[in-house]
């Protein structure tokens, strides 16, 4: 293990930086699943079963491990049908990770803030019942249903108005995005988990239920206590004060909005989840260091096929042809486990290929291999390789039979159409007289005039040109023996 350590600087590679760097960040993101989702012992019990699972690799268990590899299996499945909901919403905070920030609006953010603080304290006084959504990054379309759309400029007088008793969409919640009201009189999911806090009102079981699948924050005035309430990430907390609301919404902005300087916003990213950062770098170097840290190289030789391929339609390669070769490949062992042996090829290109015969050097960069694993030989290292410029000319086409006709019959004539079709030979087989004869017919079925569409089949070396075969009609016709004798 020492020794391993000691190796590391040596052998460390680009490629392995990436690889950590990918691992950092999938464990990153599950890790920040799973507290986001409040499962940390669903996490607890994966990551006992996990080590359990290296352990066993480690000091060659192969049952444990084997019975260890199928309950991943299981439990991926599980986890899949489990938190579906959580799954999606991961997934969709992947898909927006790489677009735009919003602009920078600090500034008018404050001033959303207080505007709506104003608006629910005075609410909260008249005793309006009112739900407020403010978007934060995740899309909001698939859980909110019903409403209208509004893209109305937030203004205290115009969410009272909304809010109004008398108002047709008093009951529903109002979603505002990047200081427009968006949406009014909408319709949020319900929560499944809302026992935990008692008796709740419709608005709030609905303000929670939102926060469980989103990370906006909703703000509940009851109508009937005239109390103010909080929603985000899960939690309903009631407020004692306007003060502590307006703490609450500049806290949300100040999440939610970009710094103004790069400076700080790179320190912020560093500062923010600093724990399951730490922890993902170091699992991912675990792992590197015991799946993927090349600690020795092997030497494996393989039969592969070669593969001739660019072959211009008016060539063709003649005689014999090498087809397989043997190659020697050098790496480290669980390099190998990515190479599929029935995938390995040496593949020649023919491009510039010439007439009559000629020799080709295979070399490494024929052979597609992973990058840690390199090509020390191939034997044989060069092939010979006769080519030749296709000709056209005309070949006469061959009838063949089989058996004889029935007793009674007398064969009278068998003609083909047409006669002749045009074939691609070698230089060398211009001048020799080739036939391209038919399948055999069987005259033993023939019991009156026929006509019949044989297929042709050219001998070796003779080719169609495009690779069509031409089609011919035969023309087979017999009489009966007591009308040849008339």
């Amino acid at each position: 293990m020492l020794n391993d350590l000691l190796m590391i600087p040596h052998s460390f590679r680009i490629q392995d930086l990436f690889d950590i760097l990918i691992i950092t960040t999938i464990i990153y993101g599950l890790l920040i699943w799973f507290r986001d989702t409040a499962s940390r012992f669903v996490l607890g019990g994966i990551s006992l079963i996990g080590i359990v699972y290296i352990l066993a690799r480690q000091f060659q268990l192969y049952l444990t491990a084997v019975v260890l590899q199928g309950f991943f299996a299981i439990i991926l499945f599980a986890l899949v049908v489990i938190f579906q909901e959580e799954l999606r919403r991961f997934f969709e905070r992947i898909a927006i990770w790489g677009r735009l920030h919003k602009k920078d609006r600090v500034s008018s953010h404050y001033e959303e803030a207080e505007i709506i603080a104003q608006t629910v304290v005075s609410l909260a006084k008249k005793r309006f019942g009112a739900l407020i959504v403010l978007q934060a990054e995740d899309p909001l379309d698939r859980h909110v249903t019903g409403g209208n759309t509004l893209e109305g400029i937030l203004s205290q007088p115009l969410l009272e108005s909304i809010f109004d008793p008398h108002s047709i969409g008093h009951d529903g919640a109002v979603i505002i995005e990047d200081g427009r009201v968006a949406k009014f009189s909408c319709h949020l999911p319900l929560s499944t988990n809302a026992e935990r806090y008692g008796n709740l009102g419709l608005r709030h079981t609905a303000a929670l239920g939102l926060t469980e699948r989103s990370d906006a924050l909703c703000i509940v005035v009851s109508e009937e206590r005239g109390t103010i309430s909080i929603a985000h990430k899960e939690r309903l907390e009631v407020l004692k004060s306007a003060a502590e609301l307006k703490v609450v919404l500049q806290r949300f902005y100040g999440e939610s909005t970009p710094s103004r300087k790069k400076s700080k916003r790179i320190v912020r990213w560093f500062r923010k989840n600093s724990l399951e950062k730490g922890v993902a770098i170091f699992l991912a170097v675990l792992l590197w260091f015991l799946f993927g840290y090349q600690r020795e190289f092997v030497q494996r030789d393989f039969i592969v096929p070669i593969e001739y391929r660019n072959l211009a339609s008016e060539w063709v390669i003649e005689g014999p042809t090498v087809t397989e070769t043997k190659v020697l490949l050098k790496g480290p062992a669980q390099a190998f486990n990515l190479i599929n042996p029935a995938h390995l090829k040496v593949s020649v290109d023919l491009t510039g290929i010439r007439e009559g015969k000629q020799e080709i050097e295979l070399s490494a960069e024929m052979i597609k291999t992973p990058s840690s694993i390199v090509v020390l030989d191939i034997i044989p290292k060069r092939i010979s390789v006769s080519a030749s410029r296709l000709h056209a000319k005309m070949a006469p086409v061959e009838i063949r039979t089989d058996g004889a006709l029935a007793a009674g019959l007398v064969l009278q004539k068998i003609e083909v159409k047409p006669g002749t079709v045009p074939i691609l030979v070698p230089r060398r087989l211009r001048s020799v007289d080739i036939q391209v004869p038919t399948e055999t017919i069987d005259l033993r079925r023939i019991s009156a005039t026929t006509t019949l569409t044989p297929k042709l089949l050219p001998p070796a070396e003779v080719y169609f040109e495009g690779g069509k075969t031409p089609a011919v009609e035969v023309v087979i016709r017999v009489k009966s023996r007591s009308a040849a004798a008339r």
